[in-house]
């Protein structure tokens, strides 16, 4: 274990926003910025000041953080200006930012090609830029883009540029693998070399590596073992073309497994699922279920030798605790599960149920009988639940479903524009009373959903605050021909934040839906401890 200390840069607020389909505004920054402040991590790059309105009005907001160095990004003076008259270094050095990273040219077919000056002139921009943001910040670091091609091609060359920012007094000098084509054992090579024969320290040298996300992340790795003291990345790897270095399985790695010291402390690494999860859920998309260490399937066991041996000691098969890094174990079930697994199962839901116990091989008969029609219990844990308990006599009968139909019409509305309506009926057996309601939606799903909760609420008012997070429809392997089987996955939540999956399987999608949806109320009533009417 080294107990040396790594550096940590955040370029999610840059680099991240270049990725299609993200769109940050100024409040998703600032909260942002103010998670990984939080977390601890040592810089966080805001943007480029003057590149655009959010931006712009970004830097004017500028939260102030306790922990981290707000960084601003730009780029190395024009050719034919000087460093005073250059707009773009002056927006820098205005800036609120306590700290400027410039990006500039260290590959020398990009200095003749893409700049079109002499190489020797790209040096002064290097020296002049650097200097100039140092002596109106206090610290300047120096990107040098696609330095690892550069150095390839032509090693003196890129040495220059990165000798040049040093000894203008920039704090780091960064090293790019800006196309992303660059190997871990090069990396390592090149590194060492730029440490122990060009004379660059290791505590001035950091990496940033795009591109590939899972060779950006080795690549880094490599890099520090060469001698680099600082990595630069963003959340949950996100960045333009296949990703970026991805911090959030850096750090653990870092931190866990390599012994180094970074500027998050040890108490606060279980924030890290949490801030990963919450950028997700900011940019609306579904996390990464099997990302290292903080998705949700990266301490699951689903096969029984496996689970039974987690059960005595879980680094049999685990290589770090998942509470270090904020996750939680989980045993899932399938047909490939064991008795061990159904046991820890049912512990979890609060089932103590002892190892000899004969309804046990029942159990797990009918679990795997299940899972043979379609029935996927390790991404539903709710309808597992639901399934054991009704098995075992648990499940109060809340409500029946006594029949459905569901139409959809597809017509032109009174201002002739093409609209398509669904409209469900339920008949639905609540108490004593039998209750008919119809309800329009968008969709089928939505259509039932509605007439549901109209038939529902006034019973058990504590549906209102259930909503349907996430609907998911997979088809599995045709049956009888050209019949196809799907399965239907709905993710619903609480108001608290509370949340569970269940699924339905049927050839008809909407039977399969309305299974799915029937397990959802139910749960949530039997978990809200309702008493059926």
């Amino acid at each position: 274990m080294t107990g040396e200390r790594i550096y940590l840069y955040d370029t999610t607020l840059r680099d991240g926003a270049q990725t299609q389909d993200v769109d940050f505004s100024v409040a998703d920054k600032i909260a942002i910025a103010k998670d990984l402040d939080r977390l601890g991590i040592d810089y966080v790059e805001g943007g480029w000041p003057g590149a655009n309105p959010t931006d712009d009005q970004f830097f004017a907001e500028a939260p102030e953080l306790a922990r981290a160095t707000f960084t601003a990004f730009g780029m190395t003076r024009r050719p034919g200006r000087s460093a005073a008259n250059d707009p773009q270094l002056t927006a820098l050095a205005q800036s609120r930012a306590k700290a400027v990273c410039m990006v500039g040219k260290s590959w020398d077919f990009h200095v003749d090609v893409a700049l079109n000056i002499p190489r020797e002139e790209n040096l002064d921009l290097i020296r002049d830029s650097i200097a100039a943001l140092h002596a109106a910040k206090g610290e300047a670091l120096f990107d040098a883009e696609h330095f690892f091609d550069g150095y390839k091609r032509n090693p003196a060359y890129a040495v220059s540029c990165i000798r040049a920012a040093f000894e203008a007094g920039a704090r780091w000098i960064v090293l790019c693998d800006t196309n992303g084509g660059t190997l871990p054992h090069e990396v390592d090579a090149i590194v060492r070399e730029v440490v122990e024969t060009h004379g660059i320290p290791g505590d001035r040298l950091g990496i940033h590596c795009h591109n590939d996300t899972e060779n950006a992340v080795a690549n880094s790795l490599a890099a520090v073992r060469a001698g680099a003291r600082m990595i630069q990345g963003t959340i949950n790897g996100l960045g333009e073309r296949c990703g970026n270095a991805n911090l959030v399985s850096l750090i653990p790695t870092l931190m866990l497994k390599m012994g180094y010291e970074t500027g998050i402390r040890r108490e606060d690494l279980p924030l890290l699922t949490q801030l990963s999860r919450a950028f997700d859920d900011r940019l609306n998309r579904a996390p990464n279920r099997h990302a290292p260490y903080v998705g949700a399937s990266a301490f699951a066991h689903k096969g029984g030798l496996h689970v039974s041996a987690v059960e005595k000691d879980p680094s049999s098969y685990e290589h770090v605790a998942p509470e270090a890094v904020g996750n939680r174990r989980q045993i899932v079930m399938s047909d490939q599960a064991g008795r061990s697994n159904l046991i820890v199962r049912l512990r979890d839901i609060g089932m103590a149920v002892d190892a000899k116990d004969g309804r046990l091989a029942g159990l797990l008969d009918l679990v795997k009988q299940r899972d043979s029609d379609g029935y996927a219990y390790d991404t539903a844990e709710a309808s597992f639940e639901l399934l054991v308990r009704r098995e075992l006599g648990e499940v109060p009968r809340f409500f029946e479903l006594l029949r459905f139909h569901v139409t959809d019409e597809r017509r032109y509305n009174a201002v002739g524009k093409l609209v398509v309506e669904s409209e469900a009926v339920v008949r639905v057996r609540v108490g004593d009373a039998v209750r008919m309601e119809v309800a329009d939606g968008n969709g089928p799903v939505h259509a039932l959903d509605v007439a549901m909760r109209k038939a529902l609420e006034p019973a058990y008012p504590a549906l209102a605050k259930v909503s349907l997070s996430d609907y998911r429809v997979r088809i599995l392997a045709a049956k009888e021909g050209t019949g196809a089987m799907p399965r239907v996955l709905i993710r619903s939540a609480r108001t608290d934040g509370t949340e569970w999956s269940t699924l339905g399987v049927s050839t008809n999608i909407i039977e399969a839906s309305m299974e799915a949806l029937v397990d959802s109320y139910t749960y949530a009533l039997m978990k809200g401890d309702a008493k059926p009417v």
